[in-house]
């Protein structure tokens, strides 16, 4: 037993702990951490493809020559995006629409309105009893592009 005052007593009890109660919540508050950095980093990227999807179909479909045209480019543009960002094709959305809405999509004047919606895939969700399905989120993009009064496409 060490000899001293009281309080000398109760910190030779504590030699040690420091490192151990270190290791212990170090592990309890980083893995948490580094989770969500991973997690936010694959909704950010997913985030960045559907925007630049919707962005570049929206683009592409003003400047064609005609409707067929402009939604194959648009389709083009929305399988490059999912390409070069990674993104599971099975779980992209696309929705275009032309305002007004009487209009064909695209004619002279109209405003170009395309809408990408994908759902990212958490990481280390495992695929048991469909956890891989739920543990995603949903991110939503849009992009609006006015198609030029002088558009003479068919």
């Amino acid at each position: 037993m060490p000899s001293g005052p009281p309080r000398a007593r109760l910190l030779a009890d504590e030699d040690g702990s420091a490192a151990l109660e270190f290791i212990g919540l170090g592990v309890i508050l980083l893995v948490p951490l580094v989770y969500l950095v991973l997690a936010l980093g694959a909704i950010q990227g997913q985030l960045l493809g559907a925007e630049s999807a919707a962005r570049h179909a929206a683009r592409t479909m003003s400047a064609a020559s005609d409707g067929a045209e402009a939604m194959a480019r648009a389709d083009a543009a929305v399988r490059s995006a999912i390409e070069e960002y990674g993104m599971d094709a099975a779980a992209v959305d696309v929705d275009i629409r032309c305002a007004p809405a009487a209009v064909a999509c695209p004619s002279a004047g109209a405003t170009v309105v395309v809408t990408v919606t994908a759902r990212v895939a958490l990481p280390l969700v495992p695929p048991v009893l469909g956890l891989d399905r739920i543990g995603t989120v949903p991110v939503q993009a849009a992009s609006a592009y006015k198609v030029s009064r002088t558009w003479t496409g068919g």
